[in-house]
């Protein structure tokens, strides 16, 4: 079959090579895609926000099927068209994207199913918002309500660090998507990643990550996109996976399906879990960048399959097989991430690392240019590496790093720490 594989990031250099490994795939297109990318499958220069312009690909190309990788295009309804047009794919409706693209829709599906979640309110004016903030006191969680590429949330541990967050969002740092704010117990305990596919009544647990959001060892400095995962993730024990899944995931599946609005696609479950309960933080309607690294690797070729039991709506004939082993991913960032960073530099050594089932570099922000591989973002490789321990992935993983010659790059060095 041909296929289309909409974004440019590490997650859709993940999920391509994944699919790649699938006899089912003929042909393979990634929009835009990126320099890695580009060394496995076809590429194409389109915007995967323009409907549009992903339809005529489509057409064009006799694409059978459709995977969906970042969250702004399932917001903008981009899978709405798609089966508007009878073509088949991976990824949920607008309206069921709304448990990303609103907080405080997320919150009102938790509230409605009995889902357990922190203790919340919503603002759309400072002033009431900053009263609320001092009534209730540190530590406190603020989240601009919208799609904010991973960053509109600020978790204060001081009332001042809550107040300024508040002046942040509503004075525009975040656009649109701080129009409104959310305001949140703090939760304490250890956090971890669950993924599931729903195909809009039956739920699939697929695997466990545990990410590294802030961007220097120890979990220091700010908040980044992820600065390394891995999986599975220990913390989430067989018993507290199905604690979730018997009051937060089948509960959500079936709010949005009485709504209206059934959940196809993969529900990223992000959990706080502490005296071996969990409670949902949020939802995201994608794969985790950068979990979704460590997923892929660990899938392999039946993540193609699975897709395709979701999008069909057969979920309940196929399970996940899982080898008894680890992955590890490290992300080399540009440095200055996640503030200014310098774009066009060259990254050397790639073409001596291996390229295999237990050993990928994924790209994220790079583009070719004259033989040349360059960096153009903030997050820029996903150096990723399988195990039979989570020991053995992290020492592959960061040998692979430091045969990479970039100056200019950074990374976490202790990525893994909290299982090891």
């Amino acid at each position: 079959m041909n296929i289309l594989i909409l974004g440019g990031g590490g997650r859709e250099h993940a999920l391509a090579w994944a699919v790649k490994q699938n006899p089912k795939c003929d042909r393979l297109i990634v929009a835009p895609g990126n320099a890695g990318i580009a060394l496995i499958a076809e590429t194409a220069a389109i915007a995967p926000c323009e409907a549009a312009a992903v339809l005529a690909c489509v057409e064009e190309n006799a694409i059978d099927f459709v995977i969906i990788g970042p969250e702004a295009p399932l917001a903008a309804g981009v899978a709405d068209a798609l089966r508007a047009a009878g073509i088949l794919c991976f990824g949920p409706s607008a309206a069921a994207a709304q448990l990303e693209s609103s907080k405080a829709f997320t919150k009102e599906v938790c509230d409605a199913c009995g889902a357990p979640t922190a203790a919340w309110a919503r603002f759309s004016d400072l002033d009431a918002a900053k009263d609320y903030v001092r009534a209730q006191g540190a530590p406190i969680v603020v989240k601009a309500d919208g799609l904010a590429a991973g960053k509109g949330v600020i978790v204060a541990m001081t009332l001042d660090e809550a107040l300024s967050g508040l002046d942040e969002i509503f004075g525009g740092a975040f656009g649109a998507a701080g129009a409104e704010v959310v305001i949140e117990e703090f939760m304490g305990g250890e956090e971890a990643s669950f993924f599931i596919l729903s195909d809009g009544t039956n739920v699939l647990p697929i695997g466990t990550a545990q990410d590294h959001k802030r961007v220097g060892d120890g979990d220091t400095g700010p908040n980044t996109g992820g600065m390394g995962a891995y999986s599975p993730a220990p913390v989430l024990t067989p018993a507290i996976q199905e604690q979730v899944l018997a009051q937060i995931v089948r509960p959500t599946v079936a709010e949005m399906a009485a709504r209206g609005m059934p959940f196809q696609g993969v529900l990223y479950a992000g959990l706080m879990i502490e005296h071996g309960r969990a409670r949902l933080v949020e939802y995201n309607v994608r794969f985790g960048d950068p979990e979704c690294q460590v997923l892929m690797l660990r899938l392999g070729a039946q993540a193609l399959d699975l897709m395709l039991a979701c999008a069909e709506g057969r979920l309940a004939e196929v399970s996940a097989t899982w080898a008894e082993d680890h992955a590890l991913t490290v992300v080399l960032a540009a440095k200055g991430y996640p503030g200014a960073y310098v774009k066009g530099t060259e990254i050397k050594g790639l073409g001596t690392l291996p390229a295999d089932s237990f050993n990928m570099v994924f790209h994220a922000g790079t583009a070719a240019q004259d033989g040349k591989v360059l960096a153009t973002g903030g997050r820029v490789l996903n150096v990723t590496a399988r195990g039979t321990t989570l020991q053995e992935a992290q020492t592959r993983a960061y040998a692979m790093v430091d045969a990479i010659d970039w100056p200019e790059g950074f990374c976490r060095h202790d990525i893994g720490w909290r299982a090891l």
